[in-house]
């Protein structure tokens, strides 16, 4: 009996050890987080704009055609690297975006796009962060594909990057419109 009491410590540490190495050999991708908002209508929205800028996001924004919902921060570091992807998404392939600024203050958002580029259609200001509680972000930035429905298809966690976009944005935009 005594040494299973040895054993037991070697015995947890296999077994951790499978569980984290069965998900990389199966392929299994981190940045496919589940969400319960696929094929559901999108969160309710109503946020105002960033100052001067126009008008915010709301949900009466979403519908009519496919379009992208990307949740971005002037402070976030992927952000700034998915940032050229989606403006040439938006500027080449004529996709609408539309942005949920989070947790970020106003001027810091639109100096970041004064000095970047500025590919939204409209943005929304969500400085408390609670319309990204609503959408389920687990941080920024995340981007979701709407269809003409206004229905949550598609959720990817992480900077949008050339190689997503083309593999699985692009044709999953494309199916659906």
């Amino acid at each position: 009996m005594r040494w299973f009491l040895y054993a037991l410590p070697g015995l947890a540490f296999a077994a951790l050890i499978v569980w984290v190495a069965i998900p990389l050999v199966r392929g299994d991708d981190p940045s496919d987080l589940p969400s319960a908002l696929i094929d559901q209508a999108a969160p309710a929205t109503d946020l105002p704009g960033l100052p001067g800028r126009g008008p915010g996001f709301t949900t009466a924004d979403l519908g009519g055609e496919v379009m992208l919902v990307n949740v971005f921060a002037s402070w976030c570091v992927p952000c700034l690297a998915e940032h050229p992807v989606l403006t040439r998404l938006a500027a080449e392939e004529g996709l609408t975006i539309h942005a949920i600024n989070y947790r970020d203050a106003p001027d810091d958002a639109l100096a970041w796009l004064g000095r970047h580029g500025d590919p939204f259609a409209r943005i929304g200001s969500d400085p408390e962060g609670r319309a990204g509680i609503d959408w389920g972000i687990t941080g920024v930035p995340e981007t979701f594909v709407i269809d003409a429905a206004g229905r949550v298809r598609f959720r990817f966690a992480g900077p949008v990057m050339p190689e997503i976009a083309a593999e699985r944005i692009l044709p999953l935009v494309e199916a659906l419109r």
